[in-house]
């Protein structure tokens, strides 16, 4: 009997194509034999039917795409690539693919592996995985696992996402490959339009291919710009609400508008302006906070290098030490206008209800700022993972393997100004501002009381960021596959693993709010107009509709932020301008600069231990082949988290009912939890003929809370009253989401490379995390209310008002101890006074969700003419959404849409052309806006994107390839409430490759 070996190598299903053409060449090899011809297919219909074997031969529902060749992966951009897999949407970042979504789960749910080991991620608060920073050239394949498996790691609800490299043993010989491109970015405005890529990539065996090493070097420039728009959140209220201030015309709160009535009252009338179509009570309306334009510049720099080295000293052990580099730098430079609105005197023109939005929004108020900024973002990330992996064939029937890694990403500053700086000047000229809102970028229309002028300019606000985040894996696994030599159990996998993962998020802010002409040093920029260059928003918009309304503002000032900073430095010097008045001047003295003194840091640790087995067996049924997989792992985990955090010595009684806490130094406190969790999971495949498959999978996965939730550290509210105080604090004794999946699927193999399937899936996850109360006498403050003080005060007045108590005490026991009548406090004595209970508001697992969809593929090649097509597409659903019309906070499930993917290609004779559309529908991206809170939506607008592809190889060896990226320029709109009400609105432009490939 022929022996089946299961290799321990994590996702060891091998390695596969998924349903997507990429840069590849496509030859039919005619081997000629005495009378037998054997046909070897390369190319993309190779790829094709190894993917169709993949999926077709698993347990589980898999997915994959490899490199054809080494160094020509499908994409230069690993999400884009992951875009085309039926099920995976992706969120872009600066025109690139990022993060990616997996069957409506988030990237926080999606897990990533670098050859079956879990990768660090450095975002800080989240555990999202940025594939931005890996280049595609040095990846050997990418595997979606969208169902559980006992033997691997665990954190995805969505997926297991597998990135492999280069393996020199498992393709013996040896291979040389160089490429040289030139990138060019139809959005650069200052800087270079064409960058270079280049990437070297070689592999050789020696001894006998006993030993082997491998070795890649990428890297990448390249220059973008961005023209973005963006509204400072919605605020958003019932069409009762107005700010119609003392007229006695309904609720009244900042930000409404004025109610149409006639109240009689001269001073209610003579600002109130016109209401069109106001909004009637019952309705919804919500205002603008500001609307603002940038123009942006991007330098980023992606560098990857990958070594390694394989030894087999016998047909039974093979050992790997491997090596992943990966650095991305980014620099960011900027020049932005803005108005904000200060919601007095309007004119507003409204939609109809019942969710009203603004046509036109226009307020009069002489004197306000008209501010522009100039910024600098600056960060470098790296990622290094060092890994040594030992498998053993002991004998017939039993493989071990042993693997280790120890992974570190990084995210830090890269500039004297911190990781992201703001400089913001203002001319106090504006006394008209209007909003129109009828298209999808908002126009912004400005009445100044004289001509922009670099004279008028003063210095306003100014914000430096310094964001540290770190994460360090340390990961080992013992694993092992028996396989037996007869009976319906055919093999039995086994393992231990044991995994650590340390995260920090630090961070400090030199924050400068000057928003006033009256302040003393916002002194009239004389000594720096010569810095400021007249600009123009002219065009900048024009892909976006709107963005060539004649009333939109356009004159505005551009700078280079440090050079404004150094004049300003000068200026302070010499008395010119004062200091400015705030306590952290950072590290340079003149609050100009980034602070290395920490006001955040938040460190966690969890220790996970796990052990599984997995059985697979195989029967069948009638004259049906069956197989099936029975899986179960148990993992438990210890969370110890702390965070640098005020400490509070005392408790002082100052007024009726106010008593406030005496900080102390700042501290690290320390929380801690743990949970242990059963994952079974179950895999069935029958085969009803020999081109029809039948699947069903079943098993409960999970996903670990995000930093920001399991935090250690609390704080309270300084102002505290007699029943008590408030406060908040993190838990790290949190459950992990978990999940209880279903998966059912169809899949006909009507042709060598053609196939067409349809699956249903369902998720029912449970443990989402809201928000709850706890109360405890954090800090132990003695409360001076709360002792014989108190119980004498109570006993006297009668009252429980702390406004008596406090005056009795301060009259009658002048002389008790931490009295001081002379000033009015009543300090807390420790042993005296029992301590006060805080109420604290804590991350608690309060809610649950299902969801569910339907994939579809679509996968045909027309014969031996080339021509083929890939059609895919995504419906899913969930028990829970965002509802519109409330104004409280929610629970929602982020992400979810449908998506779709069309691509057409060509693969014959050398060429190779393809070209993709991937279609995204309108999605929740999460619940918060900026200046309003964390309760309203933000919706992103559906998304599609062409892409094109082609290559030609003039022999063997020489290959020249050409991209087009976005090639009908498709912008970026997001929302809120409704579509009217942007929030963001950008354009990138189309991006082409040219480049050349030659192997040796």
């Amino acid at each position: 009997m022929q022996k089946k070996v299961f290799r321990k190598t994590p996702l060891a299903a091998g390695i596969s194509v998924a349903i997507l053409a990429g840069n590849v060449m496509a030859q039919d090899q005619v081997v000629s034999e005495g009378a037998m011809e054997e046909i070897v297919v390369t190319g993309i219909r190779a790829s094709l039917q190894r993917s169709m074997d993949v999926k077709r031969n698993m347990d589980g529902v898999v997915d994959a795409i490899s490199a054809e060749d080494i160094g020509d992966f499908p994409d230069t951009n690993l999400a884009e690539s992951l875009q085309r897999i039926t099920g995976v949407s992706i969120d872009r970042e600066r025109g690139e693919g990022s993060t990616v979504t997996v069957r409506g789960f988030g990237p926080e749910f999606n897990l990533v592996t670098l050859n079956g080991r879990q990768m660090p991620t450095n975002n800080g608060t989240s555990r999202s995985f940025d594939f931005g920073n890996l280049a595609s050239e040095g990846i050997s394949a990418v595997e979606v696992y969208k169902t559980g498996r006992a033997d691997v790691p665990t954190g995805g609800i969505g997926s297991t996402i597998n990135i492999k490299t280069t393996r020199p043993l498992e393709a013996p010989g040896f291979k040389l490959t160089g490429a040289v491109s030139a990138m060019q970015d139809e959005s650069v405005v200052d800087g270079e339009e064409t960058t270079p890529e280049v990437s070297l990539l070689f592999s050789n065996t020696f001894a006998d291919d006993t030993v082997g090493v491998a070795l890649s070097l990428v890297r990448q420039e390249r220059e973008s710009g961005a023209a973005t728009a963006n509204v400072g959140g919605w605020r958003t209220f019932d069409g009762a609400v107005n700010n119609s201030w003392g007229c006695g015309w309904g609720p009244e709160e900042w930000g409404g508008i004025p109610a149409n009535s006639d109240s009689g009252d001269p001073a209610c009338n003579t600002w109130q302006g016109v209401q069109n179509n106001r909004p009637e009570p019952g309705d919804l309306y919500s205002v603008p906070q500001a609307i603002g334009y940038e123009v942006a510049e991007y330098d980023r720099t992606r560098t990857n290098g990958q070594a390694t080295f394989q030894f087999r000293p016998s047909d039974s052990v093979t050992a790997t030490l491997d090596y992943t580099y990966a650095e991305f730098e980014l620099e960011r430079t900027y020049n932005n206008l803005s108005a904000w609105f200060n919601f007095d005197a309007q004119d507003t023109t409204w939609t109809d209800g019942p969710q009203a939005s603004p046509l036109i929004y226009r307020e009069f108020l002489g004197g306000s700022d008209y501010s522009m900024g100039a910024g600098l973002d600056a960060f470098v990330s790296d990622l290094s993972s060092v890994g040594l992996n030992v498998v053993w064939d002991v004998n017939d029937n039993l493989t071990m393997e042993f693997d280790y890694h120890d992974s570190t990403s990084e995210r830090k500053p890269d500039s004297p100004y911190g990781d992201s700086a703001l400089l913001s000047i203002a001319s106090f000229t504006r006394n008209v501002t209007a909003g129109y809102f009828d298209k999808e970028l908002p126009v912004l229309e400005l009445e100044l009381g004289n001509s922009l002028s670099a004279n008028d300019m003063v210095t306003t606000g100014s914000v430096f960021q310094n964001n540290i985040s770190e994460m360090d894996i340390e990961q080992a696994r013992v694993s092992g596959s028996y396989t037996f030599d007869s009976g319906f159990i055919e093999s039995i996998d086994f393992g231990i693993e044991l995994t650590e993962v340390n995260n920090q998020s630090a961070s400090s802010v030199v924050q400068r709010d000057a928003w006033s002409s009256a302040a003393p040093w916002n002194t009239p920029l004389g000594g720096i107009a010569d810095l400021l260059t007249p600009a123009s928003m002219a065009g900048v918009f024009d892909e976006i509709p709107g963005g060539n309304d004649p009333r939109l503002q356009t004159d505005f000032f551009t700078w280079n932020m440090a050079d404004v900073i150094n004049r300003m430095t000068d200026l302070t010097n010499n008395g010119t301008l004062a200091l400015f008045p705030i306590a952290d001047q950072g590290d340079c003295g003149t609050g100009l600069c980034k602070s290395s003194t920490l006001s955040t840091d938040r460190l966690t640790t969890e220790e996970s231990e796990a052990i599984y087995i997995q059985a697979n067996a195989a029967t069948e049924w009638g004259a049906m082949p069956v197989a099936m997989r029975f899986g179960l792992r148990y993992e438990s985990t210890d969370v110890d988290s702390e965070a640098l955090a005020p400490s509070y010595v005392g408790l002082n009684w100052v007024a009726g009912n106010e008593l406030s806490a005496i900080r102390g130094a700042e501290v690290y406190t320390e929380l801690s939890g743990d949970y242990s969790v059963v994952l079974p999971n179950f895999d069935f495949r029958i085969d009803f003929t020999e081109n029809l498959v039948g699947r069903f999978s079943a098993g409960k996965s999970l996903t670990r809370p995000n930093y920001e939730d399991i935090q250690g550290g609390q704080t309270i509210d300084q102002l505290v009253r007699v029943s008590g105080g408030t406060g908040r604090r993190g838990n790290p004794d949190l459950e992990p989401f978990e999940s209880t999946n279903l998966d059912l699927s169809l899949e006909w193999y009507y042709g060598d490379d053609s196939y067409f399937a349809v699956g249903y899936f369902e998720k029912d996850v449970e443990n989402f995390i809201g928000t709850s109360s706890v109360v405890e006498e954090t800090f132990g403050l003695p409360h001076p209310a709360n002792g014989p003080l108190g119980d004498e005060a109570r006993a006297a007045t009668g009252s429980i008002d702390g406004g008596a108590l406090y005056s009795w005490i301060l009259a009658n026991r002048p002389d008790a101890e931490g009295v001081d009548a002379a000033n009015g406090v009543i300090a807390g004595v420790a042993g005296r006074d029992d301590a006060v209970a805080f109420n604290l508001t804590v991350p608690v697992n309060i809610e649950e969700a299902t969801m569910d969809g339907f994939e579809v593929v679509l996968q045909h090649t027309f014969g031996d003419s080339g021509f083929g097509f890939i059609l895919n597409g995504t419906i899913v659903d969930a028990d829970v959404g965002y509802d519109n019309f409330s104004l409280e906070q929610q629970f929602v499930l982020t992400g979810l849409s449908d998506s779709a993917n069309a691509i057409l290609f060509y693969d014959k004779n050398g060429i190779n052309l393809r070209l993709a559309y991937n279609w995204r529908d309108d999605f929740l991206a999460g619940t918060g806006q900026a200046n309003v809170g964390s309760g309203p939506p933000t919706y992103v607008a559906e998304y599609e994107q062409w892409d094109l592809s082609a290559s030609y190889w003039f022999n063997d060896n020489l290959q020249v390839y050409f991209d087009a990226l976005n090639i009908t320029d498709e912008t970026r709109h997001v929302y809120g409430r409704d579509k009217l009400q942007t929030l963001f609105a950008a354009q990138f432009g189309p991006r082409y490759n040219l480049g050349v490939r030659y192997k040796f």
